[in-house]
């Protein structure tokens, strides 16, 4: 998978740098192209002569060459390269790229990149646990940057824990598998929904529910990594969304969703439908603040939504696929199995308030997804992130067969 790619392999000021020489080699052994940046306390721990022997590329750290003026372009290794992978990554490079401080040569050239970014982090376990770190490497993943997590073993601290830069093997694994799954869903339009919405009772008051949207966001983020082009409508939620290949579009009420899901679903191969969207809403807008009445009871009228999934369900071609979601408090399997007939849907992802850990606001979920055959398969509680990964390998699967 890396025949022909170009990487520039990012070196920072860890102990782990070493580890370079191997990732080098390994990553050449694979037929990519490499071109090593490494940073001024990077060649404290490993030479530009031994990445320049095994890479055949002169080694880039400074902006310009001293001796005759050269300048070295981060723009162009931005446009050249098909990834850039920074092993070892420490906390002080973490930093000035979640912040934007460009005061070497790696920084600049991982701002000005276009190609997707990942980072093998190596440092010791309590700089690894800090929470400016964390903080961080949070940053760069909204950003749209992957994390190649850090593995635990003896540091060269003498401590024991988590902290190792993963080892370059694994790491050339990763990279692999990137490229693997882009061509999975390439050529691919993927609509997905998320989050609440918010239906109007008057200007200062709506009905909702308690959907985050991270559920929503995890898939649409997955299916971006494998690379499909997606389109998130979007109800209120606090989420950014920078991962290229997403086009958000946000919108506020069911009916706003149901016009912009119905406009772009046939353009659409797959739809994935997990927005909480409101079933009811108030019947009539008040265009004032309702204004409390001491002792009076005060009641609300409530009319059906209209429903984004039958209708996405009747416009279906043979060559689309429909996932619905289904969250019950009670008879889950029979009031999914249900809805998945009902809407004519492909699949639909049940999970149940009564899980632990499951439904909104949370980081986890729990998930059983039904496929049209009535075949189900369960889940263990996991963070959405992996959620995520195995709702969109039983689509890919499903869609396969």
């Amino acid at each position: 998978m890396l025949t022909g790619k170009k990487i520039v392999l990012g070196i920072t000021g860890s102990i782990a740098a070493y580890k370079a020489a191997c990732l080098c080699r390994a990553l050449i052994k694979k037929a990519a192209e490499v071109q090593v940046v490494i940073t001024p306390a990077g060649k404290e721990f490993i030479t530009p002569v031994t990445l320049s022997a095994l890479t055949q590329k002169p080694v880039v750290s400074d902006f310009f060459t001293a001796n005759d003026g050269t300048w070295h372009s981060h723009v162009d290794l931005g446009l050249w390269a098909d990834v850039m992978l920074i092993a070892p990554a420490t906390a002080a490079t973490i930093g000035k790229m979640a912040n934007g401080i460009a005061d070497n040569m790696l920084v600049t050239t991982y701002l000005s990149m276009k190609a997707p970014v990942f980072l093998a982090p190596a440092m010791d376990l309590d700089m690894y646990a800090h929470p400016a770190t964390q903080q961080n490497l949070e940053k760069l993943k909204a950003y749209g940057n992957y994390i190649i997590e850090p593995g635990s073993g003896h540091l060269a601290s003498n401590l024991e824990g988590k902290g190792r830069m993963e080892e370059p093997d694994t790491i050339v694994k990763v990279i692999e598998d990137f490229f693997e799954k882009r061509k999975e869903f390439a050529k691919k339009k993927i609509l997905i929904t998320a989050g609440p919405t918010y239906e109007k009772i008057d200007p200062v008051r709506y009905i909702s529910n308690y959907s985050s949207g991270k559920m929503g966001f995890a898939l649409a983020e997955e299916c971006a990594y494998r690379g499909a082009e997606v389109i998130l409508i979007s109800g209120p939620v606090k989420l950014k969304t920078i991962y290229p290949g997403i086009k958000r579009i946000n919108v506020e009420s069911a009916k706003e969703m149901y016009q912009t899901a119905t406009s772009y679903f046939p353009e659409a191969n797959i739809g994935i439908l997990c927005a909480a969207v409101s079933d009811y809403k108030p019947a009539h807008y008040l265009e004032n603040k309702i204004k409390r009445q001491s002792g009076l009871l005060f009641s609300l009228d409530l009319t059906p939504n209209p429903d984004i999934a039958a209708t996405l369900g009747k416009m279906k071609k043979e060559n689309q696929v429909l996932m619905g979601f289904a969250l019950e408090t009670e008879n889950e399997l029979a009031n999914a199995k249900e809805k998945l007939q009902k809407k004519n849907l492909d699949f639909i992802v049940l999970n149940s308030l009564k899980d632990e850990g499951a439904g909104f606001q949370g980081d986890t979920n729990k998930v059983t997804i039904m496929n049209v055959k009535g075949n189900a398969t369960s889940f263990a509680l996991k963070s959405k992130r992996e959620v995520a990964k195995d709702i969109i390998n039983v689509l890919s699967a499903g869609i396969k067969k």
